[in-house]
């Protein structure tokens, strides 16, 4: 079962989960876990319909979708927790870019 079918993002939000890289510094010295900034890049995992346009009869589609790789603000994302996996829910607008 994928996360799509246990979590439906509202809106214009998404459902990313966190990239990881290990982080190392110029002389290579690996930093522990646990001094390590959280990164702020992460894959699409679930998107929602689309918020309501002005007039409020169609929905305006999202520039991201599934499988994108996107870049996002620090403090943007709501962390959730499901099935043992830490995932994060954002709204598009606080995604910077998409990674190619």
């Amino acid at each position: 079962m994928s996360v799509a079918d246990k979590i439906r993002p509202l809106g214009d939000r998404l459902v990313v989960k966190r990239l990881e890289a290990e982080q190392k510094t110029a002389s290579g010295i690996i930093i522990p876990d646990n001094a390590k900034e959280k990164p702020q890049q992460g894959e699409v995992l679930a998107v929602g319909p689309g918020k309501w346009n002005e007039d409020g009869d169609a929905r305006m589609a999202l520039d991201v979708k599934v499988g994108d790789k996107v870049l996002f603000g620090k403090w943007s994302a709501t962390d959730v927790k499901l099935d043992g996996e830490e995932l994060l829910i954002l709204k598009e607008d606080d995604v910077i870019a998409v990674m190619q």
